[in-house]
């Protein structure tokens, strides 16, 4: 539990990943996403020039919407993203050292996992809400199963090719909220048509 996690999640249980955006878009491509209902922004390590669009996207947002990184790798990744302005580290594996190095800095955890052990081990760690990445090689079943042992307090997000009318059954099984990539934002799609996508996700959440 972390009352940054909970304050913005608690609002819309989506996390929009903008993998690949440039520090020139960075701004508007959050706005439309803001403006869709979602208040949390993950940008990709390995985007173009992530941390400077971590910092745009920081200081315009201020304390609207929760702004971080993906695909962290390291501590010194996670020190960078910190000295960025961002909040939250997404990683897409279980390495507690990331973890523990988030946790030391105040910032919001969210680590990769796909077993029970991973799962237990991330919160061990310090994790405050488990990744269940990727979830094209799990089904709503496999969540349910894991929710038997996983303790509740911890929010579960599915992540990986999440589709808008696929989210009841997710939910339904035990999950708590998604992470939402190419289906919202790639590269060379509008700020439009990321609105537009960013809705269609918030308007088929389970009310």
């Amino acid at each position: 539990m972390h009352p940054l996690f909970d304050k913005y999640f608690g609002m819309c249980p989506l996390v929009t990943v903008i993998r690949g955006v440039r520090p020139g878009e960075a701004e508007a491509v959050g706005e439309a996403i803001f403006d869709s209902g979602i208040r949390i922004i993950e940008v990709p390590m390995n985007s173009p020039e992530p941390l400077k669009s971590i910092e745009k996207l920081a200081k315009l947002m201020g304390d609207r919407a929760l702004i971080g990184a993906g695909t962290v790798l390291n501590r010194q990744q996670v020190a960078d993203v910190k000295a960025a302005g961002g909040q939250i580290i997404v990683s897409p594996n279980t390495n507690t050292d990331v973890i523990a190095a988030s946790v030391e800095a105040g910032l919001v955890s969210c680590p990769g996992f796909f077993t029970p052990s991973e799962g237990f081990a991330a919160i061990e760690a310090g994790a405050h809400a488990l990744k269940l990445f990727p979830a094209e090689a799990a089904t709503p079943a496999y969540v349910k199963a894991q929710r038997a042992v996983l303790p509740k307090e911890i929010s579960l997000l599915v992540v990986g090719s999440v589709k808008p009318e696929l989210m009841g059954a997710w939910i339904e099984a035990g999950a708590n909220g998604f992470g939402l990539g190419s289906g919202v934002f790639k590269p060379g799609k509008s700020v439009d048509e990321v609105r537009e996508s960013a809705r269609a996700y918030v308007a088929a959440l389970p009310r």
